[in-house]
């Protein structure tokens, strides 16, 4: 359709997750805690590695940038479904709609790649131990981090032009709680046959390239665990991984729920369900997956509490 025969859309209205004005006030009060919650956990986890000198390794190198994007990705989109409980009608503007969705998909991306770095991470520390300080060098492992984000920015930066080539005229009002490919996609005046398809190929390359390289790891570490001799080796072995799966079959699992179907097979409550989990639960969850049973985060957080208050009592 061209241009001068419509009026183009410049703002959007987000529906959000509550119609009901009833249960604005207790959905705000649960995901604010949720958003405080997810917060607190990734800067605490950001900074007790950072204080903490036995966790300047590897594997927790990866666990802050894991931490980091899990925040960023998590504020691009809770805040302002957050507003839109307090205010009933949420509106954004064009242009910020298209940088929350780049921004959206930069730091989502890149979740998948950062947990496919933390796989080969562990498959060289059990498969290749001497060589890990090699392997693993900070050099590599800043390396690997660049390209994790560089491949965020780059699949974000495409799926946004294809946004932005399309017409918006009419009807603006998404039923979603964030800008969305699929809400958008919907509303578009314009064919999306193209967005469609950069949509599943983008993402299926994107599944195809992590998992490979997640399952590829842990078939690999399988393998080198069942040579070891004695149960107890394969269990603190097996012991390094577990945290890591649970946060991959979480965070694949939604995502793969959301984009990996045809957007005629999916109602807005299951889009907007799928989406919640992955943008605010998993986020949330991720700091308490990898901290809780991990006796090196004990032991540092010990560490810090009993110097803090011995410094307290040094001061009195």
């Amino acid at each position: 359709m061209a241009a001068g025969n419509h009026s183009l859309v410049t703002e959007f209205i987000l529906v959000g997750l509550a119609e009901r004005p009833e249960l604005r006030l207790p959905l705000f009060l649960l995901f604010l805690g949720v958003f405080v919650a997810t917060a607190m956990g990734n800067l605490g986890l950001i900074t007790l590695i950072g204080l903490s000198p036995p966790l300047h390794t590897p594997m927790y190198f990866f666990l802050t940038n894991l931490s980091f994007v899990d925040l960023c990705y998590s504020s691009v989109t809770t805040p302002k479904m957050l507003a839109g409980f307090v205010v009933g009608t949420n509106s954004v503007s064009y242009p910020a709609c298209m940088a929350q969705l780049y921004f959206f998909l930069v730091f989502v991306i890149a979740e998948g790649f950062m947990l496919t770095a933390m796989a080969y991470d562990r498959y060289v520390a059990i498969c290749h131990p001497l060589l890990y300080g090699t392997v693993m060098s900070p050099r590599a492992c800043s390396l690997l981090v660049a390209g994790v984000y560089t491949a965020g920015s780059l699949c974000a930066a495409v799926h946004t032009a294809c946004m932005l080539r399309l017409s918006f005229c009419g009807e603006n009002v998404i039923n979603h709680y964030f800008c969305d490919i699929r809400p958008l996609l919907v509303l578009s005046c314009s064919r999306t046959d193209i967005n469609e398809l950069v949509v599943f190929a983008s993402g299926g390359f994107n599944m195809v390239a992590t998992s490979v390289g997640i399952l590829g790891s842990y078939a690999r570490i399988l393998s080198c665990v069942l040579r070891v001799g004695s149960g107890r080796g394969r269990k603190k072995a097996l012991g390094t991984c577990g945290s890591h799966l649970m946060a991959v079959v979480l965070f694949f699992g939604s995502g793969a729920f959301t984009y990996l179907k045809p957007s005629s097979g999916e109602s807005p409550g299951e889009g907007k369900v799928s989406s919640l989990f992955y943008t605010v639960v998993v986020p949330m969850l991720n700091p308490l997956i990898y901290s809780l049973r991990n006796k090196n985060f004990q032991d540092a957080l010990r560490k810090i509490l009993r110097r803090n208050i011995s410094s307290g009592l040094d001061l009195h």
